[in-house]
């Protein structure tokens, strides 16, 4: 039999893992590409119930909206202040009133999708060139308490898998609406 060791001292202070960085990375890619498996012209499509729902319950549009101001909004908000004050009380965004406010049903996917794919080329950027001391920074982020920058890097990358999650769940909602689905 095998042992693994994990060196928690030196994942702690060691810059940020690959895996994290390349998922970050990657995701717009993913998003884009969940995304446009909706079929046209269901954008805006919702189901009878959201029970189950492994996000926040939006339709696709207002999905890759969240993200996006989740990103700008929240985690580019949230890293900036861990880095730059002591010990910072991070607030968590309010989903319903943004989708509200800045009208998600209305919104222009390209654009939405682009916006994104800017906001995450910076925190990537900005991540991938932070050392040990950086990342090791704490606040108390809202809802979650206590927090590193490494663990908000962790929930941001968390946060992208639950909106892949969703709209594969709103995909299979849809199919499972469809009149050949229910014979």
């Amino acid at each position: 039999m095998h042992m693994i060791v994990i060196d928690v001292a030196r994942e702690l202070t060691s810059p940020m893992n690959t895996a994290t960085l390349d998922a970050l990375a990657s995701f717009p890619r993913l998003l884009e590409s969940h995304y446009k498996a909706i079929p046209e012209g269901l954008e805006n499509w919702a189901p009878a119930s959201w029970e189950g729902v492994p996000s926040e319950p939006l339709t696709p549009i207002g999905q890759i909206c969240h993200v996006r101001d989740v990103e700008i909004d929240g985690y580019h908000v949230r890293f900036r202040r861990v880095l730059d004050e002591v010990n910072p009380t991070l607030a968590s965004l309010d989903t319903e009133a943004l989708a509200r406010t800045r009208c998600y049903a209305a919104a222009n996917a390209s654009d939405v999708l682009a916006a994104f794919r800017e906001a995450r080329a910076k925190t990537v950027l900005l991540i991938s060139g932070l050392n040990a001391e950086q990342l090791a920074r704490t606040g108390v982020f809202e809802g979650y308490g206590p927090v590193s920058l490494r663990s908000l890097v962790h929930y941001l990358c968390s946060h992208d898998q639950q909106h892949l999650a969703g709209l594969q769940w709103l995909l299979g909602k849809i199919e499972a609406s469809r009149p050949s689905a229910r014979v």
